[in-house]
């Protein structure tokens, strides 16, 4: 059936209230004040991604119908011919957010009720607690306790870097480049310390949540699988890398430890094979950068078959608006594991009026029709984006040479 409404233009919004880049689009259509706002946020290559949807993403859409979502992503996606990765995926996942948003402030309902309905009023949360020693990490996990937060992802400052003044490993040969260095042996000793400082001080009153970010040798992580058993983790995050995966099936075998995986996944064929063969226990990937709420809603459907969880990835480089729509899915989803929550900077909370907030250890939605979040583009106007990088994803081993972060 042809529509009355058509996409009249996509309009792309960077700022940074925040050490973090952020990307947004705000689809406009042809009827008089009605719009969606989406989040593609890849803040280490944010040009990449703005130049996507300018010269690619907004001229597929413009006259397109807002309301064939399915349509629209599966014609975007197949477009190029070449498909899926961070930077094409994020392009094509604000833009399905914004649409989402669109038909739900037609229906005048929240995405969530577009989904299926929900399966809670909200979702409960996971909260980090760093520090430079033990004692500091507790006073932080005590902290969070007191505000109502029963999960809580634990690790020193810095997940673990060892440099010396120069910014170089302290046992690194002369020539080596300065860097994010790690040690994997005494980051897991370190780590391992950490963990029965924290259960012979606090008990069993909090869930322990673990990220390793991919920086383990796969022999190094099945050890450490088993090496964690003791602490009863609410999950191990990430203790494989992508290119790994197939190694999940040791882990599997000898250890007990509660996996989540898929922060940096971008394609079904990653995630499948191990959702499908129970290899993990929470699958955790990032909604825009596997293409926005559509790819994610049947994700999360495939992995309810399979008794998977979904613990979607909802770092600190992140907006209100991304964050919004993992919520929709978590109220939705009959499989929601748990939610990820880094605060945002009070700037963006300003910027992002209608942003999710946290209460006594939920996040709630608002009750707005859409995402229920906007974006004031004035104020974003306010924060542009900054050159340069923290260098955070130059990650080296003691010896120098380079390491996944």
């Amino acid at each position: 059936m042809a529509s009355d409404v058509t996409i009249r233009d996509v309009r792309t919004i960077l700022t940074q209230p925040g050490r973090s880049r952020l990307i947004v689009v705000k689809v406009l259509t042809s009827e008089d004040g009605l719009y969606g706002v989406g989040c593609g946020t890849f803040t280490h290559r944010f040009q990449a991604v703005h130049a996507a949807i300018d010269k690619h993403v907004r001229p597929l859409v413009i006259g397109r119908d807002p309301s064939r979502i399915e349509d629209i992503w599966q014609t975007a996606m197949v477009g190029g011919y070449w498909r899926n990765g961070p930077v094409l995926n994020n392009a094509i996942g604000a833009v399905d957010m914004a649409l989402w948003d669109i038909k739900g402030k037609r229906a005048h309902l929240p995405v969530y009720q577009l989904l299926g309905g929900p399966c809670r009023s909200a979702a409960r949360v996971y909260r980090d607690a760093r520090g430079a020693g033990c004692e500091e990490v507790e006073d932080n996990v005590r902290r969070l306790m007191a505000e109502g937060i029963r999960h809580v992802r634990v690790s020193f400052t810095g997940h673990g870097e060892y440099r010396d003044g120069s910014g170089r490993h302290k046992d690194a040969p002369a020539g080596a480049p300065p860097g994010w260095y790690f040690d994997r042996q005494e980051s897991m000793r370190r780590t391992l310390r950490l963990l029965e400082h924290l259960r012979n001080r606090l008990g069993d009153e909090v869930e322990l949540l673990l990220e390793v970010h991919e920086r383990l040798h796969p022999t190094d992580a099945l050890r450490f699988a088993k090496d964690v058993e003791p602490f009863r983790l609410f999950f191990l995050e990430d203790v494989l890398a992508p290119e790994d995966v197939e190694w999940f099936r040791l882990i599997r075998r000898q250890s007990a430890t509660p996996l989540a995986m898929g922060e940096l996944f971008t394609n079904p064929c990653e995630w499948q094979p191990i959702v499908r063969d129970r290899l993990i226990d929470f699958l955790r990937a990032h909604v825009s950068f596997i293409g926005g709420i559509t790819p994610a809603r049947n994700a999360a459907i495939f992995a309810a078959a399979f008794g998977v969880r979904t613990a979607w990835h909802n770092p600190g480089d992140f907006t209100p608006v991304g964050r919004a729509a993992s919520l929709h899915l978590d109220l939705w989803a009959p499989n929601f594991g748990i939610h990820e929550f880094c605060p945002h900077p009070e700037a963006a909370y300003e910027i992002f009026p209608g942003a999710p907030r946290v209460h006594e250890g939920y996040l709630y939605p608002n009750d707005r029709p859409g995402l229920g979040v906007d974006v004031d583009e004035a104020l974003a106007a306010k924060h542009p984006c900054r050159d340069g990088d923290d260098g955070w994803t130059e990650a080296r081993l003691p010896d120098g040479s380079c390491a996944r972060p």
